[in-house]
């Protein structure tokens, strides 16, 4: 009997890893294992617990934004030594940027309102009759009423149809810029029309050559650029070559030609010339 214990004991010792009596170095069995090992138990896998993960929470950073400045205003360059003004003051104005028969413009504006010098200057030419009849169209009358002013830039404006001119204005007379010359209205051949002011730039000649008068320099780039604030944009240069191109004293090429005048009765005496009203600065 004692021989058998002691085979027994040397088994169990060979058995267990280690070589410890009664205590295993393997691992441990799973708990399903354990579960599975009672009599009526239910096997199932039980997971390992996870962490959860926390929500991250978006950060909002508010900024403040810094009042901007007020807008710096930057005037319009400066491209001349001379200042100019729209050439009609106080009053609703429409005129066409384009050229219909001559190089002038049409200013289309209510009777009476104020025409005024471009520029500071010098009356030249003062015409205070309306002469122009439908029967002759004579051209140098189709103006009508007119003042023209010889700029200290040294080019001619010409402002037509006027139904008045200032009193006090004549040739020779030193106006200023912006300075009342007359008030629109429809005299000449616009008598047909609403009133207007028949605008023109051109050289100074004498009145002899009055197509030139009426406009050789289209004028409405510079119109505009005085009304939207450049006051300095000057038709100097334009003019310039325009003249260096035709000749300070070229033919009438446009509406050059009146109608023959009615030759008078018998017992009429010829009308008499009637040029005393226009006026000629030097």
């Amino acid at each position: 009997m004692a021989a058998v214990t002691s085979a027994a004991l040397v088994t169990g010792a060979c058995a267990s890893p280690g070589g410890v009596a009664g205590i295993s170095t393997l691992p441990p069995a799973p708990v399903a294992e354990a579960v599975a090992a009672a009599p009526g138990a239910v096997t199932a896998t039980i997971p390992a617990p996870t962490a959860t993960p926390t929500p991250k929470v978006p950060v909002r950073v508010t900024v403040d934004r810094p009042k901007a400045d007020d807008p710096v205003q930057v005037p319009p360059p400066k491209v001349s030594d001379h200042t100019y003004v729209f050439p009609v003051r106080g009053c609703r104005v429409t005129y066409e940027s384009r050229l219909l028969v001559l190089p002038k413009t049409t200013i289309w504006a209510a009777k009476g309102c104020s025409f005024v010098s471009p520029v500071n200057g010098v009356v030249h030419e003062v015409n205070i009759k309306n002469r122009w009849t439908p029967s002759t169209d004579r051209g140098t009358d189709r103006e009508g009423r007119f003042v023209t002013v010889i700029g200290d830039d040294g080019v001619r404006y010409l402002g037509g149809h006027l139904d008045r001119v200032t009193p006090g204005i004549r040739p020779g007379t030193r106006v200023s810029a912006g300075q009342v010359l007359g008030q629109v209205g429809n005299s000449g051949n616009a008598r047909s029309t609403a009133s207007n002011l028949y605008f023109a730039i051109s050289w100074k000649t004498e009145p002899a050559l009055w197509w030139v008068r009426r406009g050789m320099v289209k004028p409405w780039n510079y119109l505009d650029a005085w009304l939207n604030g450049n006051r300095t944009l000057s038709p100097k240069d334009e003019m310039q070559a325009v003249m260096a191109q035709t000749g300070a004293a070229p033919k009438c090429a446009t509406l050059c030609k009146s109608k023959p005048a009615a030759k008078p009765k018998a017992t009429e005496k010829p009308p008499q010339p009637d040029d005393e009203n226009i006026t000629i600065g030097g």
